[in-house]
């Protein structure tokens, strides 16, 4: 083991790294033919031939998200696989039927923040949505051309209706300026184009209008740098007068500070919002004397961290009952809160995510994933769920698939780290006797993501092909509580790298995985992560970087406002920058790589990752590089995720000896020749 961080060389991670089994093995046995089941074949892990293929796994999408409500119809946008991956909206209608609203070639997608979300807003038949390639702000109404409402070098979402003055109330962030962002609350006329008349400003960030159900509050939230939404947010309060300006505006004050986020009026007008006071994001409510008070006491996640707009975990069934979503360690619920009592009961406890919690004319519906590859628009009735709409996807035998172990262990610090392990899983194939499958660790896009339970064919895709696969919640995932989060603060590049390591010698300890083929993959930070993992230390016989961070002060001036000052609270000092970067660590990388670029890419500069790519084949590691004309922070095209999962299988396949089956194309490895298997 080698890493240049001495602090945490403690002890216990050298015995959970040095128990690894990474001695020369016997030659397997193999189990004789006649012992086996019938049409069981035996193969090594990793060459399994699979039913799910590139096209299973990309060409159909269940991306169902952003409910939106009104009389008599429900809206939700979906990604459409055959035409690029863009985006559209299908309507529900009251007796059940799916149409169109707005086709996937118009392509709508906010961009505020980046990262976007909420980039539609339903006012009875017509929709006004942000298109994804200019960012203005459209009205689409029955038989008319779509027509744009808002300025060039705006981005507009998270809008809401405001009936009385005829208008929009949104979210801005304007561009006009050169090197200056500034978002705003912003009024937007419903009939013309106009420059908007702005309701509030001066914070850095804006997110959330809501408005009272007699439309005269307004409440929203703001945050200043260097927080992010997770971490120290305000709420505020306005009244709204005739003309439609928000007056009287002032902050609600609180006796905590925290990540205040979701606010919603009641059906009587009492405000409620979601808070980490406590530790977790539980529910609260202002009383009569302006007092934050909690509703529901839970060591629940009531929320996920913001980093799209438009989230929503609650919503009222009445006065007195909401319906709201949380998450516990990696466990999903969904509860009926009485908020008078606050009495609880359980609802559709089958579920493993739960988002857009929505009030509709008939009760409240939300969007449910399971981890079978059942997804769709459920309603609750009772303490049921029921379905609405699901996406048309391709059959999956159940037999071939893979459930998810939760897993919990020690690591750095005397903590505790999380994540899900999936065991091969296929009846037509059985590996030799005393064999043991290599791994594929997961990890997020992170830092603050999460990884969950539901169904994903990426996962599938290789655990029906004889892989084992460890999706991790290193320290600062989302789901376990603001602590847990906060932790990665300072120790991005440590912790995340720390718990990495830890797991994969868990998982070898256990006999649960081959310790001369443990692989690590990540996107964006999670190649961040996965760099710095063989980079730092010599657990991992193979990494794969997806548009990853190589290179942190590189990153930083390319950053955005969202995230501009989010790397001095994960990373610390400047000299931390160089410290935790792959590039300037080069003598370290030795296993081989294999990275995956999107040249378009608005965050991470495809030159940072060529640069890398160059030294490292200069060094005479197996390096292998790989890009696609898309911009890998926004969008991805399914033939560019197709190409990289079949080059991520043979790149596999090289390093630890086994041949795929079926036709996946061979990708070229510089260096291939030094490769030194385990």
């Amino acid at each position: 083991m080698r890493f240049t961080f001495a602090s945490i060389l403690t002890a216990t991670l050298l015995l959970i790294v040095t128990a690894c089994d990474v001695s020369p093995k016997k030659d397997p046995k193999v189990t004789p033919a006649e012992a086996l089941p019938d049409g069981v074949q035996v193969a090594d892990y990793g060459s399994w031939k699979s039913p799910v293929d590139a096209e299973h796994v990309y060409d159909l999408s269940d991306s169902i998200g952003e409910l939106q409500v009104t009389t008599g119809s429900i809206y939700f946008t979906i990604r459409d696989e055959s035409n690029e991956g863009r985006r559209g909206v299908q309507r529900i209608e009251e007796n059940g039927t799916v149409t169109e609203a707005i086709p996937s070639n118009f392509d709508i997608g906010s961009r505020v923040h980046e990262y976007g979300g909420a980039p539609f807003v339903a006012i009875g038949n017509s929709l006004f949505a942000t298109k994804y390639s200019d960012q203005l702000l459209y009205r689409i109404a029955p038989n008319q051309t779509p027509f744009a409402l808002t300025p060039p070098g705006t981005r507009h979402a998270d809008c809401i209706s405001n009936p009385r003055a005829s208008r929009l109330i949104c979210v801005r962030e304007d561009h006009r300026e050169a090197g200056k962002v500034t978002n705003q609350l912003v009024g937007i006329n419903l009939s013309y184009a106009d420059e908007g008349e702005v309701l509030a400003t001066g914070a850095d960030f804006y997110s959330t209008p809501v408005l009272s159900p007699d439309q005269t509050q307004l409440a929203w939230v703001t945050w200043q740098h260097p927080n992010m939404p997770w971490d120290n947010t305000q709420l505020w309060l306005g009244e709204i007068d005739n003309k439609g300006a928000v007056i009287n505006v002032k902050q609600v004050a609180t006796e905590q500070s925290g990540s205040i986020i979701q606010p919603l009026f009641s059906p009587s007008g009492q405000l409620y919002f979601i808070a980490d006071y406590s530790n977790w994001w539980n529910i609260y409510r202002l009383n009569e004397l302006g007092q934050a008070e909690i509703v529901l006491a839970q060591e629940g996640e009531f929320a996920v961290a913001n980093w799209h707009l438009g989230n929503h975990n609650y919503a009222f069934e009445s006065e007195q009952t909401i319906v709201a979503s949380y998450n516990h360690e990696g466990q999903a619920g969904l509860v009926r809160i009485d908020t008078e009592s606050g009495v609880t009961e359980p609802i559709a406890v089958d579920f493993a995510d739960i988002a857009y919690v929505t009030k509709s004319d008939n009760g409240v519906i939300f969007v449910g994933s399971k981890e079978t590859p059942e997804k769709g628009i459920y309603k609750v009735h009772g303490r049921a769920a029921q379905l609405m709409y699901a996406p048309k996807l391709a059959v999956m035998d159940p037999n071939f698939i893979s459930r998810a172990e939760s897993v919990s262990f020690k690591t750095g610090d005397s903590d505790t780290a999380y994540g899900y392990f999936y065991k091969p899983e296929n009846p037509n194939f059985q590996a030799p006797v005393g064999q043991e499958p290599p791994l594929v660790m997961f990890l997020h896009r992170g830092p603050t993501a999460q990884a969950s339970r539901v169904f994903r064919r990426d996962i599938q895709y290789w655990t029906s092909r004889g892989f084992a696969v460890f999706d991790l919640n290193y320290r600062g995932s989302t789901g376990f509580g603001r602590d847990y989060r906060n932790s990665l603060y300072g120790k991005w590049g440590r912790s995340d790298v720390e718990d990495a390591v830890r797991a994969a010698g868990f998982l070898v300890n256990r006999g649960d995985v081959d310790g001369r083929k443990l692989a690590i993959r990540g996107s964006r930070a999670g190649g961040f992560t996965a760099l710095s993992a063989v980079a730092y230390y010599s657990t991992f016989g193979a990494a794969v970087s997806y548009s990853g961070i190589s290179d942190v002060q590189s990153f930083r001036r390319h950053s955005n406002k969202f995230e501009s000052n989010y790397l001095e609270r994960l990373i610390g000092t400047i000299d931390n920058y160089k410290l935790r970067s792959a590039m300037n660590n080069l003598s370290g990388i030795n296993e081989p790589l294999l990275l995956i670029q999107g040249v378009n890419d608005s965050l991470i500069p495809a030159e940072q990752t060529l640069q890398l790519y160059k030294a490292v084949k200069q060094k005479g590691t197996p390096v292998a590089y790989l890009e696609f004309n898309d911009d890998a922070a926004n969008r991805v095209s399914p033939e560019s995720k197709k190409r990289a999962l079949e080059s991520e299988l043979s790149f596999y396949g090289q390093v630890f000896g086994f041949k795929p089956a079926g036709k996946t194309p061979t990708l070229i490895i510089e260096n291939i020749g030094n490769l030194k298997r385990r």
